[in-house]
């Protein structure tokens, strides 16, 4: 079977070989999605994408200018523009000063977790956190470094995709809902991602099974990205039969060599069922799928409700990056989806694009009546 069977419509957009997107992972602070990972992406045949949350804008812009040294193919940066967020937009330090004397209760809940682990407390070092001062900053970057995608994560990318299009930048945003793909049409996006339940990270509350096809529905003739449980060909054929022209994979690139993971983190994926992979509030202030942790327990049992974004973040920003310097990786927050289990071994980006191409035709072939020889060395 040629690759043509494999190239959609989103291929044609984006300027792609295949309709593979490696999902842009943030974390509060540094890179979970090396430049390595998103060239290695690229080269591959696929969309590599930054997950830019948790840098600051000279920090965004030299690993843009990374990736770009590492590989000459289109490439995205992903930011949170969360359309629900507190009216706050402070210095991290003014931001701690307004949670201790607005919520007082929330700060003592956060005493007691630094004294039941006796961590020492380290401040998270960034000025801002995910507030409309960084948003705006971290925008500009893209628009001036002309990244050929972005994709916009949580809300509305409306106020800025003027200025994105003027560049030839190419926008996608994320959608856990009909309504959510309707806001991202009206917006002027260029394609939607359809990011279903079992996704990792920030999600809503809609499997992909049942949200992929209402999305293909609602926003036509815009394509969709199917995100949320697809780990290889099966789901990636799976998405394309349910009207998807592609996919946006973040747990699978956890397992790739490129991926600055915790070694401890993927220890506790490897071992994790399903049911391991749970939604909570507690680290972010929106629903978000982690591994099932002591912390997020202790926030389920004890803790006050949390606090909205970006609030709450900052709170458990200031824990995680008290814990990591104390070696305490138990207690940070490990964002994965529920198909986590299903992976065995850490490979190099590349060879899991190939295999996510191979597998896929493989799937096609069988279904067709017209098999197709799958190379030795699967997953």
């Amino acid at each position: 079977m040629s690759h043509s069977r494999l190239h959609t419509e989103l291929c044609e957009l984006l300027g792609i070989e295949y309709p593979i997107l490696q999902a842009g992972m943030g974390r509060s602070k540094g890179l979970i999605t090396t430049p390595e990972l998103v060239a290695a992406v690229s080269e591959a045949g696929g969309l590599g994408c930054i997950g830019g949350e948790g840098l600051d804008p000279d920090e965004l812009r030299a690993t843009i200018r990374a990736v770009r040294r590492l590989t000459s193919r289109p490439f995205g940066v992903d930011l949170l523009l969360p359309a629900k967020r507190e009216p706050v937009d402070l210095p991290v330090a003014e931001l701690r000063d307004y949670i201790r004397s607005q919520h007082p209760d929330h700060a003592r809940f956060m005493q007691s977790l630094y004294d039941r682990y006796g961590l020492a407390q380290v401040p998270y070092p960034r000025q801002y956190t995910v507030t409309d001062t960084l948003i705006r900053q971290q925008v500009q970057v893209v628009v001036e470094e002309r990244v050929p995608v972005f994709v916009a994560g949580l809300g509305d990318p409306g106020p800025f995709v003027p200025a994105l299009r003027e560049r030839g930048i190419k926008v996608l945003g994320i959608a856990g809902s009909p309504r959510h793909a309707r806001r991202q049409k009206a917006a002027g996006v260029d394609a939607v991602i359809a990011q279903g339940y079992e996704a990792g990270g920030h999600t809503g509350n809609i499997a992909t099974m049942v949200l992929v096809p209402q999305v293909v529905d609602e926003v036509r003739p815009l394509p969709v990205v199917a995100a949320g449980g697809i780990v290889d060909g099966r789901g990636l054929v799976a998405a394309l039969a349910l009207g998807a022209s592609g996919v946006w994979c973040g747990t699978l690139f956890l397992f790739s060599r490129e991926a600055n993971v915790h070694d401890a983190h993927r220890q506790q994926l490897l071992q994790a069922a399903a049911e391991d992979l749970v939604v909570s509030r507690c680290y972010t202030g929106k629903p978000s799928r982690v591994y099932r942790n002591e912390v997020v327990e202790l926030w389920q049992r004890q803790g006050p409700e949390p606090l909205g974004f970006p609030l709450q973040m900052l709170l458990m920003d200031d824990f995680v990056t008290s814990a990591e310097a104390q070696g305490r990786l138990d207690l940070v927050n490990n964002p994965a989806g529920q198909a986590a289990g299903r992976l065995t071994a850490v490979r190099p980006a590349g060879e899991i694009v190939r295999s996510l191409v191979a597998e896929a035709e493989e799937v096609i072939g069988r279904l067709s009546g017209q098999p197709v020889q799958r190379p030795a060395g699967g997953r």
